[in-house]
C-alpha cells in the first residue's frame, strides 16, 4: 500500500456549496488519524481529539469558523522523560476564502499599509474547505513544548563531581577544569 506523503494526517472536506448559511458539526478522530497525529507531533500517545464547530457563511465567498478543539495527550517529560499527560481545550477560529481572494490579499500585504497583520485566512479548493489540516495545526500549536512532569526541575546548582558540591549554576563544572 503506497502512502502520499503529502496526505494530511487528518482530512475532513466539506463543500462550500452544501453549507447554507450556517451548519455546526462535530470531528472526532479515528484510532488511525490519532495514531498517525501522535507519531507526527512525536507524542507518546494521543487518546482523544474532537473538534465542535459551527461554519457562517460571509460576503463574497467567505466563511468563518468558531469551534473548539479537545484532545489528551501523552507528551514526554523534557527532565525526567516519563510521560506527561495534557489536557487541551482551545477555542480556535478561521476564514476561508476562495484562492483568487487570497491571491489578492497577497499582493496588497506587499504594499505599504496593507493588512500585514492579518490572520491568514485559509483556501476553498475546488469548492471545498478541509477541516482537518486545520484541526491538526490548531493542536500542534496548542501543545506545550516543554512539558514537565508536575514537581520535576532540572538543578543546575550540582557542583562538578569531586568539589563537594559547592559550584553553582550550569558552568560550575568547567570553572573547576580551568582552575587546574
Amino acid at each position: 500500500m503506497s502512502h502520499d506523503l503529502d496526505r494530511p494526517p487528518l482530512s475532513r472536506p466539506l463543500k462550500v456549496d452544501e453549507i447554507n448559511d450556517s451548519v455546526q458539526g462535530e470531528i472526532e478522530a479515528t484510532p488511525s488519524e490519532l495514531a498517525a497525529i501522535a507519531k507526527l507531533l512525536d507524542l507518546k500517545g494521543l487518546g482523544q481529539l474532537t473538534f465542535t464547530y459551527r461554519l457562517n457563511r460571509g460576503g463574497g465567498d467567505r466563511l468563518r469558523l468558531t469551534g473548539r478543539l479537545t484532545a489528551s495527550a501523552t507528551q514526554t517529560c523534557v527532565v525526567s522523560l516519563e510521560p506527561v499527560e495534557s489536557s487541551i481545550d482551545v477555542p480556535a477560529e478561521a476564514e476561508f476564502w476562495r484562492e483568487e481572494l487570497i491571491d489578492q490579499l497577497e499582493k496588497s500585504a506587499d504594499e505599504p499599509g496593507g493588512p500585514g497583520h492579518l490572520d491568514w485566512p485559509e483556501p476553498i479548493v475546488d469548492g471545498k474547505i478541509d477541516l482537518g489540516p486545520f484541526i491538526y495545526e490548531t493542536l500542534a500549536t496548542s501543545l506545550d513544548p516543554y512539558p514537565r512532569k508536575q514537581g520535576v526541575s532540572f538543578d543546575w546548582s550540582q557542583g562538578a563531581p569531586g568539589q563537594g558540591g559547592s559550584g553553582s549554576g550550569p558552568f560550575a563544572a568547567l570553572v573547576g577544569l580551568k582552575r587546574r
